[in-house]
């Protein structure tokens, strides 16, 4: 077996989440994330707009994972969703909050790294945290290692995978929380 090095830095930075705050800083990780993605599956790169990442970039539902400086990780929670579904296809939810733009950077994104798990594994602390009763989720099926940790991790897709005259696809996926106290204050 080859022995796999790395520089430095990579083996002994912290780790470390943060509410990102720089809205041009998490729109070139996911831009770079989709490009990486669409190359290796053969599909179309998601359209991203850059003030949609600086509004949520500004509300504070963008939460980044950095090692050492950089940034390695990114999700976004939103209580509305941000694609477009027929909530009907859902089981009814009292709290439901959504789950957006997961990024990886493409360095992370190679055999064994843990970079998306731990993504996904804060937002899911972060929805119960918040009282969430679901965390629902719009996935790209083509993305198979993704959705492999999704529905390992609990989600489940409700209603067909739906396409686009771009060749894009799409799945809604819910995953159900336990049972949360409603932070104090919080509105959903």
């Amino acid at each position: 077996m080859a022995e796999t090095r790395f520089p430095a830095e990579r083996t002994t930075a912290t780790w470390r989440w943060e509410v990102s705050q720089d809205p041009r800083e998490a729109h070139a990780l996911l831009c770079a994330c989709d490009a990486h993605q669409a190359t290796a599956s053969g599909t179309p790169a998601p359209r991203r707009r850059p003030e949609t990442t600086e509004r949520r970039v500004r509300s504070g539902a963008v939460r980044l994972l950095r090692h050492g400086a950089h940034p390695a990780g990114m999700f976004t929670l939103t209580w509305d969703p941000p694609f477009t579904v027929d909530e009907g296809v859902f089981p009814r939810a009292e709290r439901p909050i959504h789950l957006s733009r997961l990024a990886v950077a493409p360095e992370w994104l190679g055999e064994g790294s843990l970079v998306g798990l731990r993504c996904l594994r804060h937002a899911i602390e972060e929805a119960e945290r918040a009282g969430a009763d679901v965390l629902r989720s719009e996935a790209n099926p083509d993305l198979t290692d993704t959705r492999a940790l999704l529905d390992v991790l609990g989600f489940r897709q409700y209603g067909p995978t739906l396409g686009d005259a771009g060749g894009s696809r799409r799945v809604h996926l819910q995953k159900t929380l336990r049972a949360a106290a409603p932070v104090p204050g919080r509105e959903g």
